[in-house]
C-alpha cells in the first residue's frame, strides 16, 4: 500500500510539475512575443536612475515570468558592456519584486478551470491565422497549464495527508522556532537550486500548504529560501564572463542573502503582520470533494513573498552606490583586456529572442558606420602624395575586424534561428544575416580600391589627375548613398529603396560615364596599360560597392 501511494505521489508530482513548468514557459514566450516591441524599448530606458532601473526590472520580469531569465539577461548585458553595473543592480532588485507575480497569478480562483482554459486557447493557437492571436493564445494556454499542473500537484500532495508515514516525515520541517525557520529556508534554497526554478518550488510549496501537509509558517520560510536558491542561475551564467558581469551576479546573491537573514530574525512578527493584513483566516479549512483544503494560504504566501521583496528593495536602494563600491573591492578588475570577442553579442540573451535580435541589430549598425569611415579614409589616401602607412594599416585592420564581426553576427543569428522564435524575429534575423554579409563585402571592395592605387605607386605609376578626380566623385556619391541607407537602417525605414533610388542611379550613371571617357582616352595612347587596367578595376569595384549598398537597402525595406 505504501509503495503504491509513493508511486502515485511521485507520478502526480512529476506530471503536475512538468505541466506547470511548461505552462510557465509558454506563458513567458507568449508574453514576450506579444510585448516584444515594448520590451525592446523598455530596456533602452534603463539609466543610472536606480528607481527607473528597478521599475524596468519589475516590468520585464512580469513579462518574461522569470527573475532567473531577467538576471541572466542582465548579466549578458553587463558582460557585453551594454549596461553599467549600477544600472544592472537596479534591474536585479526590480526582478526580485517582479518574480512575485507568479504567486498572485496562482491566487486567481480558477483552479479546476485550468484545463478548459487550456483547451479553448489551444484551438485559437492551432487554427488562428494571426500570429499575434496565436501568441496571445500561447500565453493563455500557459496560464491554463499552470493551473492544471497545480491541481495535479495538489491532488498528489493529498496522498501525503492520507498516508501517516509520509505526513510524519514533514514534521521535521516546521518553522515554529528560529532553527526551524532556518531549516525550512535551507530546504527551499536547495530545492530551488536543484530544479533551477523558483516558480516550480513555489508551485510545490503552495500545493503542500493548500492540502494542509505543511503550515503557512513553514511555507513562508520555504519561499524565503527559494529567493536564495534562484541566485544560482545568475552565478552559473557569470562563469567565464567579465568582471562586471560577475559583480552583477554576486550582488544578486548578496541582496537575497542579507534580505533572508534580516527577515528570519523577525520572522514570527512578520508572519503575524501578514496574517493581520488578510481578511480571511489563513488556517481556515474548507472541505472540497470530502478532502481538507486550506485555500487562504495561497494569498498569504503571495503576500509574504511580495512584501518581503518590496521592503528588501526599499532598504537596499539608498545604499546602491555603496554596494557598487563594495562589489568593485570584492571582485577587483583584471589587468588585461577581458573582452573575448569583437562584438557585444552575448549567447545568454538567446533566452529572450527579442532582445538578442536588438543586440545584433546594434552590431550591424556599427558595421555600417565602419564602412562609412573606410570610404572617408580612401578619399584621404588617394589625395596623398606619399601614402600615410598608419592610415593604410588602419583601413586594412578595419576590413579584418568587419570580417570577424560578420562571423560573430552569423553565429549569433544562426543560434537564434535554431530556437523557437516568433515569425517577425525570424524574418529580421534573416535580414540581419544578409546585411552583415553585404557590409562585409562593401569593406572588401573598399580595400581593393586602395590596393589598386597602392600597387601602381609601388611600380612608380599613379592615376592621372583626371582619373583621381573621377574616383573622388565616385567616392563622394558612394558615401552619400551609404549614409542615406545607414540612416534608414537606424530608423528602420521600409521606404529606403524609393528614397535612395535617385542617388543609386546617379552613381551608376557616373561609373558608366567615366568608363566611356576612359575608353575614349585610350585611343590617344597616353595611358599605360597598367594604369588603364587598374582604373577599370577601380570603376568595377565602385560598381560592386553600389550593388551591395542597394542590397542593404533592399534588406532594410523587407525585400526577399
Amino acid at each position: 500500500m505504501e509503495l503504491n501511494a509513493l508511486i502515485e505521489l511521485l507520478f502526480g508530482l512529476m506530471g503536475g510539475l512538468g505541466i506547470f513548468l511548461l505552462g510557465m514557459k509558454n506563458m513567458s514566450d507568449g508574453m514576450q512575443a506579444v510585448a516584444g516591441a515594448s520590451l525592446r524599448r523598455l530596456i533602452g530606458y534603463v539609466t543610472n536612475n536606480r528607481f527607473l532601473a528597478t521599475i524596468v526590472g519589475i516590468v520585464v520580469t512580469c513579462v518574461v515570468q522569470s527573475s532567473s531569465v531577467t538576471t541572466v539577461m542582465v548579466v549578458g548585458f553587463v558582460n557585453s558592456s551594454v549596461m553599467e553595473l549600477s544600472q544592472a543592480i537596479g534591474v536585479i532588485m526590480g526582478a526580485n519584486i517582479g518574480t512575485t507575480i507568479t504567486g498572485w497569478i496562482l491566487v486567481l480562483k480558477i483552479g479546476k478551470y485550468g484545463l478548459p482554459l487550456l483547451g479553448i486557447a489551444a484551438f485559437f493557437f492551432l487554427f488562428s491565422k494571426s500570429e499575434r492571436w496565436r501568441y496571445w493564445a500561447m500565453a493563455i494556454m500557459g496560464v491554463g497549464m499552470v493551473f492544471f499542473g497545480l491541481e495535479l500537484m495538489k491532488d498528489a500532495c493529498a496522498i501525503i495527508k492520507e498516508t501517516p508515514q509520509f505526513e510524519s516525515s514533514f514534521k521535521y520541517f516546521t518553522a515554529d522556532n528560529y532553527l526551524g525557520v532556518l531549516k525550512c529556508a535551507l530546504a527551499g534554497c536547495l530545492l530551488t537550486t536543484l530544479v533551477q526554478s523558483s516558480s516550480a518550488t513555489l508551485g510545490i510549496t503552495i500545493s503542500l500548504a493548500t492540502q494542509g501537509v505543511i503550515g503557512y509558517e513553514t511555507a513562508a520560510a520555504l519561499v524565503l529560501g527559494e529567493n536564495i536558491g534562484t541566485t544560482i542561475t545568475a552565478l552559473l551564467a557569470s562563469l567565464g564572463a567579465t568582471t562586471n558581469a560577475k559583480r552583477a551576479a554576486y550582488f544578486h546573491m548578496i541582496f537575497n542573502l542579507i534580505g533572508v537573514f534580516w527577515i528570519t530574525l523577525i520572522f514570527a512578527w512578520y508572519i503575524q503582520f501578514i496574517q493581520g493584513l488578510l481578511d480571511d483566516d489563513v488556517s481556515k479549512m474548507v472541505l472540497v470533494d470530502g478532502k481538507e483544503t486550506y485555500p487562504n494560504t495561497t494569498a498569504a504566501i503571495a503576500l509574504t513573498h511580495s512584501i518581503f521583496n518590496i521592503v528588501n528593495t526599499l532598504l537596499f536602494l539608498p545604499f546602491l552606490p555603496l554596494f557598487v563600491r563594495l562589489l568593485e573591492r570584492l571582485v577587483p578588475a583584471k589587468d588585461f583586456k577581458e573582452k573575448p570577442s569583437l562584438t557585444n553579442l552575448d549567447m545568454r540573451l538567446l533566452e529572450t529572442p527579442l532582445l538578442a535580435i536588438e543586440q545584433s541589430r546594434k552590431e550591424i549598425e556599427k558595421m555600417s558606420t565602419g564602412c562609412e569611415k573606410m570610404l572617408l579614409w580612401i578619399d584621404e589616401l588617394y589625395d596623398q602624395d606619399e601614402i600615410d602607412k598608419k592610415l593604410a594599416d588602419k583601413l586594412m585592420h578595419r576590413e579584418q575586424v568587419l570580417d570577424s564581426v560578420q562571423d560573430e553576427i552569423a553565429q549569433h543569428v544562426t543560434s537564434l534561428l535554431s530556437n523557437d522564435i516568433p515569425h517577425s524575429v525570424a524574418v529580421e534575423a534573416r535580414q540581419q544575416f544578409r546585411m552583415a554579409d553585404e557590409y562585409e563585402s562593401i569593406s572588401d571592395y573598399i580595400v581593393n580600391i586602395y590596393k589598386f592605387d597602392a600597387r601602381l605607386r609601388r611600380d612608380g605609376n599613379r592615376f592621372t589627375q583626371t582619373q583621381r578626380a573621377g574616383i573622388k566623385t565616385l567616392n563622394k556619391i558612394s558615401s552619400e548613398y551609404l549614409d542615406e541607407v545607414n540612416q534608414a537602417l537606424t530608423a528602420n525605414d521600409p521606404g529606403v529603396v524609393i528614397k535612395t533610388e535617385s542617388v543609386s542611379k546617379r552613381l551608376r550613371k557616373q561609373i558608366k560615364q567615366l568608363r566611356r571617357e576612359h575608353l575614349s582616352d585610350l585611343s590617344e595612347g597616353t595611358i599605360s596599360p597598367q594604369v588603364s587596367v587598374a582604373y577599370l578595376a577601380v570603376l568595377n569595384a565602385f560598381g560592386r560597392v553600389r550593388d551591395h549598398i542597394e542590397n542593404v537597402a533592399g534588406a532594410v525595406s523587407g525585400e526577399k
